[in-house]
């Protein structure tokens, strides 16, 4: 599929006008560009839709003990899903293949969508059992999801924190090409650079994928820099802070150049990008000699593996903001990707998400091109 393919827009009557998306049986008519979403979440309705894809012993596990994780909040308001989009089986919004096809792939003309799965898998403190559920998680996304719809490419579950099998579940995937990136959730044990996590990085650089790094997730640290907070919005504001703490890891331990992997930033929003990479030039212009083996600008090394998802978009009251800082993005407004976080509660609607100031040529970067360069469609 092209970027010129057209396919139906909905019409918002005043009563859908205050909802994110149209209800799917009043769509009609005017054409609409394709886009790659890169943040399309398939979820499970509960634990045992990946017990087909379990051994009997974790199964028994699961019934009796559950998965122990080290997180320490939850917001059952926010964690449920959009109401529009729980198909009519009654299932979890985002767990029915059929209906987000009919809900979203189709109406809203999505040439491919990279599925982020949501499993305990990467915080699981059992590392065993982690290892299980990732790779339970990665047949259920083959069977489930990717076998059923030839749009959908996967991210690949693993339990990081065990990376010798996790490690060993990349190559595994990576037979199936349909899985392009290595899911990481946005807060590890430690930062992403890190020397324990390198095995991982290896593999990905053996089998040719990408790493993603996917907003949200705490593996017994503070949701935020300062500490645990009050309240959700507090937490709900902090992964753009957890994710350049791991983009600056993966700099000034050398993971980058070492392996030559490309970094997705998922649901950590993006307006941040330009002042870290002048702050990391800055520091490094005083600070390089603890560093010796990051032998060129940080900025230089960022603008050429790291590339940031547009949900949660920043708005500023002035749409001809928005224009101004793309131009500090420079030549990384190529690296910026279309993306929905469908089916969640604040979900980007693809139609209005980017700013109706930006030239349209731009616009198809963002909603298609920048995509496509990147994992090759």
């Amino acid at each position: 599929m092209s970027p010129t393919m057209t396919a139906p827009a909905p019409a918002l009557d005043a009563r859908e006008a205050a909802t994110p998306y149209p209800a799917v049986a009043e769509r009609a008519a005017p054409a609409r560009p394709a886009i790659i979403d890169c943040d399309l979440h398939n979820e499970i309705d509960s634990l045992k839709d990946l017990y087909p894809y379990l051994s009997q012993r974790w199964r028994d596990h699961l019934d009796a003990f559950g998965v122990r994780t080290p997180n320490s909040g939850y917001y059952p308001r926010f964690m449920d899903h959009r109401e529009d989009a729980r198909p009519p089986s009654g299932r979890s919004s985002g767990s029915d293949v059929e209906f987000t096809r009919q809900h979203f792939l189709d109406p809203y003309h999505v040439a491919y969508a990279v599925l982020q799965p949501a499993v305990l898998a990467n915080t699981a403190l059992d590392l065993e059992l982690g290892a299980a559920l990732a790779r339970a998680c990665n047949d259920w996304q083959v069977a489930e999801w990717l076998d059923r719809d030839e749009r959908l490419r996967a991210s690949i579950m693993i339990a990081s924190e065990d990376p010798v099998a996790a490690a060993a579940e990349v190559r595994r995937c990576a037979r199936d090409g349909r899985f392009v990136q290595v899911l990481f959730k946005g807060r590890l044990q430690e930062p992403m650079g890190r020397r324990k996590y390198w095995p991982i990085y290896e593999a990905c650089a053996e089998e040719g994928l990408h790493v993603a790094s996917h907003a949200f997730g705490a593996y017994g640290h503070p949701i935020t820099g300062a500490g645990h907070a009050s309240y959700y919005i507090e937490d709900h504001l902090s992964p753009a802070q957890s994710v350049q703490a791991n983009i600056t890891s993966l700099v000034m331990e050398g993971v980058f150049d070492r392996f030559g992997i490309k970094l997705i930033s998922i649901e950590n929003a993006f307006a941040w990008a330009p002042s870290l990479m002048w702050r990391l030039d800055a520091a490094w212009k005083l600070l390089k000699a603890e560093v010796p083996h990051v032998t060129r600008k940080p900025s230089e090394i960022v603008a050429g593996h790291v590339y940031i998802t547009t949900q949660p978009i920043e708005e500023p009251p002035r749409p001809s903001d928005f224009s101004r800082l793309l131009d500090h993005f420079g030549a990384m407004a190529d690296h910026l990707l279309m993306a929905s976080d469908y089916p969640h509660w604040d979900s980007d609607n693809p139609d209005i998400v980017l700013p109706h100031t930006l030239p349209e040529e731009l616009k198809t970067r963002i909603r298609y091109d920048n995509a496509a360069a990147l994992y090759g469609f």
